[in-house]
C-alpha cells in the first residue's frame, strides 16, 4: 500500500470537519508549494540532482527553513537511492513521509494540550502584540469550554492600550469570566488575584494574557519571569503550558521571535495563528525542527471553532491533498 493511502486511512479515522479544516485553511500553502512540486515533477524525466536542487528552492521559499530544507532533501536523497527510484511521481509520497518524519522526530509529536485531570490547570501565553495573541486565547476558552470545563482568563497585559477591554469582549462572547485590575498594574499582581480566584470558584483552567513590547525586551522577559514565579508559589507545577504566539503570515520574522522567547521562558508549545492566511506553511516544520518545541495549535481562519489541535498527519494531508486524492482517482 503507498504512503498516500496509508496517510489517507489515517485521515478518514478522524473527524471530518478537521479534515476540511486543515485541507482548507492550507489551501494558500498548497496552491504555492504542492503546485510547484507537481509542476517540477511533471518537467523532470528522472530524480537527479537538478531536480533536487529545484525542491530546495521550492521548500525554501514555502519558509521550511534553510537548515530544515538541507536535512529533508539529503534525507530524500538516501531514500530515492535506497528504493532506487527513477519516476519522479514516485518522490511524491516519499517527501510526505519524510516531512512527517522530521516533524515527529525524537517522539514528541503529541499536540494535546498539558491539562491536569485534578485541580488548577494553569495556560500562560506569552507573544509580541499583534500576532492574535488575545483572539487565540478567546477561541481556546471557547474550546475548552464546549469540553465542558470551567474557565477563566486572566488580563495580564496591563500597558497595551486596549487590552484589557480586548480581553472582556472575548470573555463575554464565550461567556467565561476576566479577572482584571486598572491599566498600568502590576501584571504579577493581576496574576496572583486571578489565581485565588480561580481556586475560590473551584475553576478547572486559568488562561492568563501578557505583555508583548518586544522592543522593551529586558523588562518584558523579567516581567514574564516575575509572572511565572507568582503562578508557581500559587499553584506548585504551574503554569501546566507556556504557549507562544506566533504569527504564520511573518514567516521567518516568527523564527526570531521564537528563538527570543524560547531563551527568557520555558515555552512548552507554539501557537500558530493565521495560517490559513500565509503561502509560506512550511514554518511550521522549520519551528519544530530548529527549535525542538511542538506546535500545539493552529489558526485555520476567522471562525471561533477554527482553532485546531495541530496533527502531522492532518497538516501533510492539507499540504498534498489534491496529489493524494487524484492517486485515488
Amino acid at each position: 500500500m503507498s504512503f498516500f493511502k496509508k496517510l489517507k486511512e489515517k485521515i478518514t479515522q478522524q473527524t471530518d470537519s478537521v479534515t476540511e479544516k486543515f485541507k482548507d485553511g492550507l489551501s494558500k500553502t498548497r496552491d504555492n508549494f504542492s503546485g510547484k512540486v507537481n509542476d517540477l515533477v511533471a518537467r523532470y524525466r528522472k530524480v537527479d540532482e537538478d531536480f533536487f536542487e529545484e525542491l530546495e528552492e521550492i521548500l525554501i521559499q514555502a519558509d521550511v527553513g534553510f537548515d530544515t530544507v538541507m536535512t529533508l532533501v539529503e534525507e530524500l536523497k538516501m531514500e530515492v537511492k535506497r528504493r532506487n527510484i527513477q519516476d519522479p511521481a514516485e518522490v511524491h509520497s516519499v517527501i510526505s513521509e519524510k516531512l512527517i518524519e522530521i516533524y515527529e522526530k525524537g517522539g514528541i509529536s503529541s499536540s494535546a494540550l498539558n491539562i491536569q485531570n485534578e485541580g488548577l490547570t494553569v495556560i500562560l501565553f506569552v507573544g509580541v502584540n499583534g500576532v492574535g495573541k488575545t483572539t487565540t486565547i478567546g477561541k481556546l476558552a471557547h474550546k475548552l469550554k464546549s469540553d465542558g470545563k470551567k474557565v477563566l482568563l486572566a488580563a495580564g497585559d496591563t500597558f497595551r492600550a486596549g487590552a484589557i477591554e480586548q480581553l472582556e469582549v472575548w470573555g463575554d462572547r464565550v461567556g467565561v469570566d476576566v479577572i482584571k485590575q486598572g491599566a498600568g498594574s502590576d501584571p504579577a499582581a493581576v496574576m496572583f488575584d486571578a489565581v485565588q480566584a480561580a481556586k475560590s470558584r473551584q475553576a478547572d483552567i486559568l488562561i492568563c494574557d501578557t505583555a508583548g513590547r518586544l522592543q522593551n525586551k529586558v523588562n518584558l522577559m523579567k516581567e514574564l519571569e516575575k509572572v511565572k514565579r507568582v503562578i508557581e508559589r500559587e499553584v506548585p507545577g504551574a503554569p501546566h503550558e507556556v504557549l507562544l504566539a506566533l504569527d504564520a503570515t511573518t514567516g521567518q520574522n516568527a523564527m526570531v521571535q521564537a528563538k527570543t522567547f524560547k531563551e527568557a521562558t520555558n515555552v512548552s508549545g507554539i501557537v500558530l495563528t493565521k495560517l490559513d492566511g500565509t503561502a509560506k506553511g512550511g514554518i511550521v516544520l522549520a519551528i519544530r525542527n530548529e527549535l525542538d518545541i511542538p506546535v500545539k495549535l493552529v489558526g485555520l481562519g476567522e471562525k471561533m471553532d477554527d482553532l485546531q489541535e495541530f496533527n502531522a498527519e492532518q497538516y501533510v494531508y492539507g499540504l498534498f491533498a489534491d496529489t493524494i486524492e487524484a492517486d485515488e482517482k
